[in-house]
């Protein structure tokens, strides 16, 4: 199974695009994420995450994302948790290092992955 994170941008007006993807979509929807860093300048910032279960047909699954935009205390945070709450899901909050630490954001979302999966939140690599 392909697991990949697709980034929408960094939770502006992407957020809302997000909601909309979680909404329209309940069927699929496994689990919401924050994941809460540290930015460069040693600021609290956040990332919100949903991932979905495989289409019918193929093997891949989505896990959308909106990258270290959002403040914490922040509306956008609020729009986020509430679509998740409203299908019958609370967002799982993580901290987890800054994408700025990695070379390259492959990397990251590797780490986010493999992070996910030793949790139990994804399937395992098969």
């Amino acid at each position: 199974m392909i697991q990949r994170f697709i980034e929408l941008g960094e939770g502006y007006g992407d957020i809302y695009e997000l909601r909309e993807l979680i909404t329209s979509n309940q069927q699929r929807f496994m689990h919401g994420f924050v994941f809460i860093s540290k930015n460069p300048q040693g600021q609290d910032v956040l990332s919100v995450a949903a991932v979905f279960k495989p289409a019918a047909e193929g093997n891949f699954m989505p896990i959308y994302m909106c990258r270290e935009g959002i403040p914490v205390d922040s509306k956008r945070l609020d729009i986020f948790e509430q679509a998740v709450a409203e299908i019958g899901f609370t967002p799982i909050k993580m901290e987890v290092k800054h994408s700025t630490v990695y070379a390259d954001r492959k990397f990251y979302h590797s780490h986010l992955i493999s992070v996910l999966r030793l949790n139990h939140y994804i399937p395992p690599m098969q």
